[in-house]
């Protein structure tokens, strides 16, 4: 997976140490290169679950858009690293097909765009795709997930968080892993979501070395709530091929939540899932 960074998370990585869990979680490591049995190229199965390019039905009611082919920063745990070498390529193209596809499907209540970053994209072109959704009468739901808060906050602008208001109902789910991601300008960015009455959630991996400590997740959760943001998923880390050393038992995910229970406000504890190989059958891997 190459190396992609904006200016903000450079700056953020630096100031991190040579050790620290930002430059874990963006720089490239070595070990990404080790072979582990049972390490998937697509390990939810989304090539499987196509139905036009860039939109995956893997359940009945909810389809994926992938909006976006870039990214702010690459995760290098992400498990969309088989995509990472077309940054700049939109997985769904122009986009057309995927609406069409859409606008004729009456089942589908509920769409999450993702990519890469569907926040990547200029406020014209999101604002368009929004207004496409809305128009299709049985689309109920619309979920943006995004990682821009935390390595690029500077997107979270008021002419954004408008466009966002406009296209209620909508969800949007963002992906903060650290406390030390919490910047001032991050924290500014996720309250003026918070602020705008638009539904904020976290949804965080459980990465070895990084935040695999019940203090840090701690923290991070408890933070996340007085931004105004739910902590709603604790990850265990998908079988993405080169992600090895990052992944925990599931034992140690749950140890910890049990920890933190009764320490945190019920708001501040999350659900611990996983998706397994397939994609289709997210579950709770409960504490």
């Amino acid at each position: 997976m190459p190396l992609c960074l904006t200016p903000y998370a450079v700056v953020l990585a630096a100031a991190d140490g040579p050790d620290g869990a930002v430059r874990r979680m963006l720089l490239p490591d070595a070990r990404e290169g080790n072979a582990a049995a049972g390490d998937l190229r697509d390990p939810l199965g989304e090539g499987d679950h196509e139905v036009a390019p860039g939109l995956v039905r893997a359940y009945p009611h909810k389809a994926l858009f992938l909006a976006s082919g870039d990214c702010a920063a690459a995760c290098r745990y992400s498990t969309r690293a088989r995509t990472a070498e077309r940054f700049g390529e939109p997985p769904a193209g122009d986009g057309e097909a995927a609406l069409r596809w859409l606008a004729g499907c009456g089942e589908i209540r509920d769409v999450l765009l993702s990519g890469g970053d569907p926040l990547m994209l200029g406020d014209g072109r999101l604002g368009e795709l929004l207004g496409r959704l809305r128009e299709m009468g049985h689309v109920r739901l619309i979920r943006i997930g995004t990682k821009t808060p935390a390595t690029l906050p500077q997107r979270i602008t008021g002419g954004l968080v408008r466009l966002l208001k406009g296209a209620r109902p909508l969800w949007v789910s963002t992906h903060v892993s650290h406390p030390t991601e919490l910047t001032e300008r991050a924290c500014r960015a996720l309250r003026r979501l918070s602020e705008a009455g638009i539904p904020t959630m976290n949804q965080c991996v459980l990465l070895k070395g990084v935040n695999d400590r019940e203090d840090v997740l701690g923290d991070l959760f408890e933070r996340l709530v007085w931004l105004g943001v739910k902590p709603y998923y604790l990850h265990h880390g998908d079988r993405a091929a080169g992600t090895g050393h990052f992944r925990c038992a599931k034992a140690a995910g749950k140890r910890i939540l049990r920890n933190l229970q009764g320490k945190l406000p019920g708001y501040a504890m999350p659900l611990f899932m996983e998706d397994p190989p397939g994609g289709g059958k997210k579950r709770s891997l409960g504490w």
